[in-house]
């Protein structure tokens, strides 16, 4: 558990340093902020098209081959993504690196089968908490760093991540060891890879059902506010990427706290169906509060409040991870990241015009807040879904804590 904990680390500090940096470097490349928010959407919806077709092929042949080597072609992934990124003189150049990348990268999906391959089920909310402690301890270090190295220039980020991802890959090759025993691979089949059939097959698992649902509609409102994060703080309270770097080292200090810390209590407290159904509530008032800030310090304040929505992912994950056998861990994993992927692709597509819509009226103006109000009515849906399903299969949604 330890070495894939620390892959994750530097895999989440080199992501997240170049998130304060991006729509700036973006920015560089248009006139206003309403064709910077356009074109910031068509880079991250690249991203997340490549990713959807990439991820469940990946995670199939992780299933096939090992997770080892398919880890190690994300790190590859990575580092071309970011060098060429930096190098890019273009926005055409930067939409087609993004499509390489993506297409390239699985490393959540296939570390989540990593973790579920070494960790019995009822054992595996703890253990995914855990792995998203290290993505919000990632969050930490990198936005921070990203924001600082940014602030010298904007290209320094993406020749710093594309190093971590380097070493990473090293760290791969010479430490990691591999977690997919010989006699629970299995053969890779390309109808099962589809994105389309994987998703199919996810949704009839056993247990899973309206849980789809869920995962695709917090996970829109997710990558909605990932899209729109810095382009709404900046044109809302004026922050630079310094300013959104800290506003998600403090992300980062939650999400660490939350799911390295403070999950297997909730997880005996509540159980894992509950702690969804608040998780999802307690993010819906999250999204509506930062639409109505009107003062920056209130990002904050939401932030450190909105406590049980950093459990929703890690309680949902390990009931659908338990639904799957073993032999199909990184199919499973493969398409939820495929599923998250495709709502990485709606994303920007609603967010990036959404955001360009109010983006001419004044600082503090309640009305920039119309991502983050779209997002609040997502989390509530999610919310209704989660309810009906655990409501009429409650058996299968059993409890995997201790």
């Amino acid at each position: 558990m330890s070495f894939i904990l620390v892959t994750v680390l530097i895999d989440m500090v080199a992501i997240g340093l170049i998130v304060p940096v991006l729509p700036p470097l973006v920015g560089k490349f248009t006139a206003d902020p309403a064709a910077q928010a356009f074109w910031y959407g068509a880079v991250a919806f690249a991203f997340g098209l490549a990713n959807f077709f990439g991820a469940p092929i990946l995670g199939a042949l992780s299933d096939r081959y090992g997770r080892r080597p398919v880890l190690l072609l994300g790190f590859c992934g990575l580092a071309l993504n970011f060098f060429a990124t930096a190098w890019a003189t273009a926005l055409w150049m930067l939409i087609a690196v993004r499509l390489v990348g993506g297409a390239l990268q699985a490393n959540a999906a296939v570390a989540n089968a990593y973790v579920a391959d070494i960790t019995p089920p009822e054992d595996r909310a703890r253990r995914f908490g855990l792995l998203g402690a290290m993505f919000g301890i990632g969050f930490i270090l990198g936005p921070v760093m990203g924001g600082l190295l940014g602030g010298i220039d904007l290209h320094l980020p993406f020749f710093v991540a594309g190093t971590l991802a380097l070493i990473n890959f090293a760290y791969g090759m010479f430490v990691l060891p591999e977690s997919l025993p010989a006699t629970q691979r299995r053969a890779f089949d390309w109808r099962k890879a589809n994105p389309v059939t994987s998703l199919k097959s996810l949704a009839q698992l056993n247990g899973v059902g309206l849980l789809v649902g869920v995962i695709a509609l917090s996970g829109l409102a997710q990558f909605t506010l990932y899209t729109t994060w810095v382009l709404y703080t900046t044109f809302k309270f004026g922050w630079g990427p310094t300013e959104n770097g800290w506003s998600l080292f403090a992300v980062g200090i939650v999400s660490a706290l939350v799911q390295g810390v403070l999950l297997g209590r909730l997880l005996r407290w509540f159980g894992p169906q509950r702690l969804a159904l608040w998780g999802l509530a307690s993010s819906s008032l999250a999204f509506l509060c930062w639409g109505l800030a009107s003062e920056g310090w209130m990002m904050y304040a939401v932030i450190f409040v909105n406590l049980l929505g950093g459990t929703v992912a890690a309680t949902v994950q390990s009931i659908v991870s338990s639904s799957a056998d073993a032999r199909s861990q990184g199919q499973t994993m493969g398409a939820v990241s495929s599923l998250n992927s495709l709502m990485a692709v709606a994303a920007p597509v609603i967010g990036a015009p959404m955001i360009g819509l109010v983006s001419h009226f004044p600082h503090g103006d309640w009305r920039i807040g119309a991502p983050m109000y779209f997002c609040a009515l997502l989390q509530a849906a999610s919310l209704a879904l989660a309810w009906r399903h655990f409501a009429h299969r409650p058996a299968l949604a059993a409890n995997p804590a201790p």
